[in-house]
């Protein structure tokens, strides 16, 4: 019986992005929002943990840093689990188990046990972010891919900024037990949802030899071709596995001489990033209402922040898809940079404080969520969990140093405008390790022509 090949990522390619990948991307932008919300979720308690318990600023450092670590730990263990046993296996599993925990940590009753149930919950976030991130890449045409990941990205700003309007109302009714109650019902559901709706990736599929059926089921749904048909007569096959052969273990592909400096580069470059982003996203409330603002007006001035990330994703990977991509997301952060400059140089109009608080946010979110889409287009099915993965722990590890930097110059008693100026340093060491990229390829944002995807009779 005379059979033929089909390339999953050209024939995706040649595809119009049908409503089945819109269904992903939906349910991924959900699993995104929801990290979003609970990362809000202890930086907008922060203030009545102050009063209820009686603690200082600095015992705080421990507590928000408690799921960031969890989130770098989580990470480093989902990517290899994901390239062995299945992307939406170990997504589906790493959302309920953040959502138990989140619902866990509204019982806490000290410092300490919710310190413990926050670290517990980062690691559930932390093996659903790149598993998310890596999912939506392989089903995204890569004509579009920076777009499609990013704005699967716009749910963490959509989701932080929920955190803050819906903090802003349930804590004066209900008490900050119920922001965590909220942030652990969601995954649940979503978890349920992401079973019955969600497919495994066909990428992973064709790489781990996968029944060709199962394989065809799913390409069937996003287009019709009549290749499909006959799925005895396919023999499915990923380009990107010439990269490495199947001995190979994920970790030691992204660490190998043709991506050993990139992924140094790309860990840098996340790790001051996310000091950045974490920086402010967990003491912003806390620096407003030093500032002199109320508890309210800090939370929604603080909301800005995500919201201007929301537009920033869309643009930023607009113009990935077009041009260079590891130029255009070090532009970002330059412009990051010069923004937080501004900021501290010393802004005394509230609403042209609030405009440069939603510009800030549009920069540094875009810039930092577009790292994942870089990551994605850098590394080969058999080491892209594991490549996105470990970029996001390791990066995570500057989220740790953003949140206890702040609690250092919250202790510090340092101004307002102080703590902003400083925050350009990373913005620029973040540029320069992604321009340092050089001309490295991206084969993920190289569209593979329509053409390739034809069948060739063996």
């Amino acid at each position: 019986m005379k059979t033929h090949s089909l390339e999953v990522q050209s024939f995706i390619d040649s595809q119009r992005f049908s409503p089945y990948q819109w269904r992903i991307l939906i349910l991924c932008f959900l699993v995104v929002a929801a990290d979003g919300f609970d990362t809000a979720a202890v930086g907008f308690i922060a203030p009545s943990l102050l009063g209820e318990w009686g603690i200082t600023r600095a015992a705080l450092g421990p507590v928000m840093s408690a799921a960031l670590v969890g989130l770098g730990i989580g990470a480093l263990a989902a990517g290899p689990a994901a390239d062995r046993i299945g992307r939406k296996a170990v997504l589906v599993l790493s959302v309920f188990f953040f959502g138990v925990w989140s619902l866990a940590s509204a019982h806490a009753s000290s410092i300490e046990s919710l310190t413990a149930w926050r670290f517990l919950t980062g690691l559930g976030l932390g093996a659903a972010m790149p598993n998310a991130v890596t999912l939506m890449s392989e089903y995204a045409p890569a004509r579009i891919r920076g777009v499609a990941v990013n704005a699967m990205f716009c749910g963490f700003s959509v989701g932080l900024s929920i955190g803050g309007l819906s903090a802003a109302w349930l804590i004066p009714h209900f008490g900050w037990q119920s922001v965590l109650v909220t942030g652990g019902v969601g995954p649940l559901v979503l978890a349920a949802l992401l079973v019955a709706l969600l497919p495994e990736s066909a990428h992973f599929m064709v790489v781990r030899k996968r029944p060709a059926e199962r394989i065809a089921r799913v390409l069937r749904r996003i287009s019709s071709d009549p290749r499909l048909d006959d799925s005895a007569r396919i023999h499915f096959v990923a380009a990107d596995t010439k990269a490495a052969t199947e001995k190979t273990s994920a970790v030691s592909l992204i660490v190998s001489r043709p991506y050993r400096f990139g992924t140094a580069m790309l860990w840098l470059a996340y790790f001051t990033g996310l000091m950045i982003y974490y920086l402010l996203t967990n003491w912003l409330p806390t620096l407003f209402k030093d500032a002199g603002f109320t508890a309210q007006g800090a939370a929604l001035t603080t909301s800005l922040f995500p919201l201007g990330g929301i537009l920033g994703n869309l643009c930023l990977g607009w113009v990935m898809d077009r041009t260079n991509p590891r130029r255009v997301n070090a532009c970002a952060y330059v412009v990051s940079a010069a923004l937080v400059l501004v900021i501290g140089s010393g802004v005394s109009d509230r609403v042209w404080l609030a405009v440069l608080i939603f510009l800030t946010g549009t920069a540094v979110t875009s810039a930092v969520t577009s790292m994942s889409a870089l990551a994605a287009a850098f590394y080969p099915t058999q080491g892209r969990a594991t490549g996105v993965a470990w970029m996001l722990g390791v990066g995570r590890m500057g989220a740790v140093a953003g949140a206890m930097t702040g609690g250092v110059m919250m202790s510090m008693g340092l101004p307002f405008g102080a703590v902003f100026m400083l925050l350009a340093v990373p913005a620029f060491v973040a540029a320069l390790a992604l321009f340092a990229l050089g001309g490295m390829r991206m084969p993920g944002f190289e569209p593979a022509l329509a053409e390739k995807a034809v069948s060739t009779v063996e």
